[in-house]
């Protein structure tokens, strides 16, 4: 129990890595919910590579431009490198989404090849600068133990905006989310609607990459929704609970990592799944007893 007793000493030095993790076991289930309920999942999965993508492609225009083996990733770079995450995510899902509108097919082939090259793309920008490859890698593996105070600020203050957005409007994205026709005679605009939610999830996704990468991003996103999907019905049953799971196992992942020298970012994915894996079995023992 070395954790908590770190914890409630005064010598504790990763308060920012854990305030991350609550952070985005908080919020990113939010977002997700959207992800979920649109069927959106497999975006879900992509989005997040194809964001690091343009952290390493940031990362990289040094040596393929410069002729520079070597760079300074200091904190100016961090910000251009957040800046590529937000371009290469807003890109993708706007573009796809435009594909979608005009009825082109092939929806779930497009997301996966995009997955595929943003995965191969980022290896190969980063494999002639070893400093940033290293931080990619880390990141990538979802490896939280540098964190500074302003990854934490920055990843607080961007989602809780975000998800403040999505909460004012909340009735008119889901009503031109679930019934576009209603919403069409109602007079709202709904490919204006549909753009802005996903610039949101665009956003979201690129600012969760940025601090905790994909791997921790599309856990919390996904995994605690499909979860609550098996406990609740009523919308915000779902909400609360999505959130209330993610917190439970970001923290409890942060704890098993903590006392047994284990990465962070799959420690909490792990216990994500530990969950889904429970509600499934105590559905099928419900349901198995109901009908009996």
């Amino acid at each position: 129990m070395y954790f908590f007793e770190d914890l409630t000493g005064g010598d504790f030095l990763l308060w920012n890595s854990l305030s991350l993790c609550l952070i985005v076991g908080l919020l990113c289930p939010l977002f997700g919910v959207f992800l979920v309920l649109r069927k959106m999942v497999f975006m879900g999965v992509a989005l997040p590579h194809i964001s690091s993508a343009g952290i390493a492609f940031v990362l990289s225009m040094h040596v393929w431009f410069g002729n520079e083996a070597h760079g300074d990733h200091g904190s100016d770079q961090r910000m251009l490198a957040m800046c590529g995450a937000i371009a290469f995510s807003l890109a993708a899902i706007l573009g796809i989404s435009w594909l979608e509108k005009r009825n082109r097919g092939h929806a779930d082939s497009r997301i996966g090849t995009l997955y595929v090259l943003a995965t191969a793309g980022s290896l190969l920008l980063l494999s002639k600068c070893q400093p940033a490859e290293r931080g990619w890698l880390n990141l990538f593996k979802g490896d939280v133990i540098a964190v500074s105070t302003g990854d934490v600020a920055l990843a607080g203050c961007t989602l809780s905006v975000l998800w403040l957005i999505l909460f004012v409007f909340r009735k008119d994205f889901y009503l031109t989310s679930y019934d576009p026709e209603t919403a069409t005679s109602l007079g709202k605009k709904v490919g204006l609607w549909e753009t802005m939610l996903h610039v949101i999830i665009g956003l979201s996704i690129a600012a969760s990459v940025f601090v905790v990468g994909p791997m921790i991003t599309f856990g919390f996103m996904v995994v605690p929704v499909m979860t609550s999907l098996m406990l609740v019905r009523s919308m915000g049953g779902l909400i609360l609970i999505s959130s209330l799971l993610g917190i439970v196992c970001s923290f409890s992942g942060f704890w098993m990592a903590y006392e047994q020298d284990l990465p962070i970012g799959p420690s909490g994915v792990t216990f994500a799944g530990g969950a889904l894996i429970l509600a499934a079995l105590g559905k099928m023992i419900w349901g198995f007893f109901k009908r009996k």
